[in-house]
């Protein structure tokens, strides 16, 4: 059975660092400081939301459907996965975002003005 993967000290909690590879075909070994990619530092939540949004081709609406969470949820935990793997989310714009979906799910808005509003965000870039 294929373990799962230990990111953290088991003892005081601090980030592990791989220092060895093997391969079990050829008994090749690698010593060495390895840093883990980005994604493999994701928690195990995150990563389970990635691979929801992923099988949901990135449908932000389908993965709220499936995880039972609210629209605005799943798109402040997709941009904490994006802020976890170290790239810049612009604040504004998504504080913005999210209270016009907030207004949306409370049926503050309609479809269409939301999608207005959206789309002015969205030029601004």
């Amino acid at each position: 059975m294929k373990e799962k993967r230990i990111t953290n000290c088991p003892v005081c909690g601090e980030k592990l660092v791989i220092t060895e590879y093997h391969c079990d075909s050829c008994g090749t070994t690698i010593k060495g400081r390895f840093e883990l990619d980005e994604i493999m530092k994701l928690s195990p939540d995150q990563l389970y939301f990635l691979k929801i949004f992923i099988k949901n081709r990135g449908n932000l609406s389908e993965v709220q459907k499936e995880l039972n969470i609210s629209y605005p949820t799943a798109k402040n935990r997709l941009e904490d996965i994006v802020r976890s793997m170290g790239f810049e989310v612009l604040e504004d714009e998504k504080e913005e975002t999210v209270n016009i979906l907030e207004k949306l799910e409370a049926g503050e808005l309609n479809p269409g003005e939301a999608l207005e509003m959206l789309k002015r965000i969205k030029k601004r870039k």
